[in-house]
């Protein structure tokens, strides 16, 4: 399977494509978001991703205040839920500079919507849906944003192999161009997370869903999990954007940082060098060391025109050296008669051998 945005095709036999997850780093701040965007180009990623909502459609005052404690990260939250969610929403009239800035700086402009208002906002400036893991069961919104007919990619964390395959079979039976992300949605930064990442769901998503696109949305710091992850054939990654994990911010502790983030894309390039082909064959930098580190069969002594070899009177060593008769032709040596004198330590060859 693969699909493209805009410029990029998506799949297996494609370079890995980097979605840097501006989210609220821009901390309320226009400017600050369009600097974001450069700092994303310049590390090399290939989109730039915000998210649309506004905190009366995404969080429940109710709901929050009258929970026992607050979970996971949002303890740390200074404010409440639905005041973080306020500061954080990235108002409307934003959209089309922050594409415009994408679109000069060479980058491709994303951003998760998350109600119906923002998604027909957001439709038109976008080429491709990214839905974030907590919607994985809101199905009737999954199939909203299927049915604009441009690629959807679903990150899900948090949820179990029934609701990722309804929500996928879902999106499926009305767009075909679909990437399913791996995810673990804990946002603390913990060195501990690494034990809860689980990469090897992506080959139970390779095989329930052999006709999607594989993909990590990742919330660590190191590249294990990115390096690990496309060497299991995920092709889209997605991770958080700063400029500095020092600001004070929901997602900032999280993310990654321009140079980080170029490390991580560096890396990658590697990776996807080294993987190469699935053939095993002698590849064009190696066609020395075959000769010099493998071996041939030798005279092991001076041998006579006529004289019938025995076991005795073959070495096998080193160098390989071309058109000489391979170790694994012993038994086949054995028993056959010079033609001609030999000295000590010559390779063999068939030319040079009679019944």
């Amino acid at each position: 399977m693969e699909f493209k945005i805009n410029n990029h095709t998506i799949g297996l036999n494609y370079p890995t494509y980097f979605i840097a997850d501006i989210a609220a780093n821009h901390d309320g701040d226009l400017e600050r978001a369009k600097l974001l965007i450069r700092l994303a180009k310049d590390a090399g990623a290939d989109a730039a991703k915000f998210q649309h909502f506004q905190a009366p459609k995404i969080v429940s005052e109710y709901g929050f205040t009258h929970m026992n404690s607050k979970v996971s990260h949002q303890a740390k939250w200074k404010k409440s839920v639905t005041e973080v969610y306020a500061a954080a929403s990235l108002p409307q009239d934003w959209t089309p500079t922050l594409k415009e800035e994408c679109d000069r700086v060479g980058i491709d402009f994303f951003t998760s919507p998350y109600d119906y208002d923002s998604i027909e906002h957001v439709n038109p400036y976008i080429p491709a849906f990214k839905v974030g893991s907590g919607e994985i069961d809101w199905i009737e919104a999954l199939e909203h944003m299927a049915s604009k007919g441009k690629p959807m990619i679903i990150a899900t964390g948090a949820s179990l192999i029934g609701e990722v395959q309804k929500a996928v079979h879902a999106i499926l039976k009305i767009n075909p161009q679909l990437c399913v992300m791996q995810c673990n949605t804990n946002y603390t930064a913990s060195p501990e997370n690494y034990d809860h990442i689980h990469l090897n769901v992506l080959k139970t998503y390779a095989s329930m869903f052999p006709n999607v696109v594989l993909g990590l949305s990742d919330h660590t710091h190191g590249n294990a999990t990115v390096l690990g992850a496309v060497t299991l054939g995920a092709r889209m990654i997605e991770r958080h954007f700063t400029d500095s994990n020092d600001r004070e911010g929901p997602d900032h502790k999280f993310a990654m940082n321009p140079e980080a983030w170029a490390h991580m894309v560096e890396e990658t390039r590697l990776l996807e060098r080294a993987l190469g082909s699935a053939d095993k064959f002698i590849v064009p930098n190696e066609q020395d060391t075959q000769v010099v580190q493998r071996r041939c069969l030798r005279a092991a002594r001076d041998i006579k025109a006529g004289e019938v070899f025995t076991r005795e009177m073959i070495d096998v060593l080193r160098p390989a050296t071309p058109g000489a008769i391979k170790p694994d032709q012993i038994e086949n040596v054995i028993g056959t008669k010079a033609l001609f004198d030999m000295p000590a330590g010559k390779e063999l060859r068939w030319t040079d051998l009679g019944a």
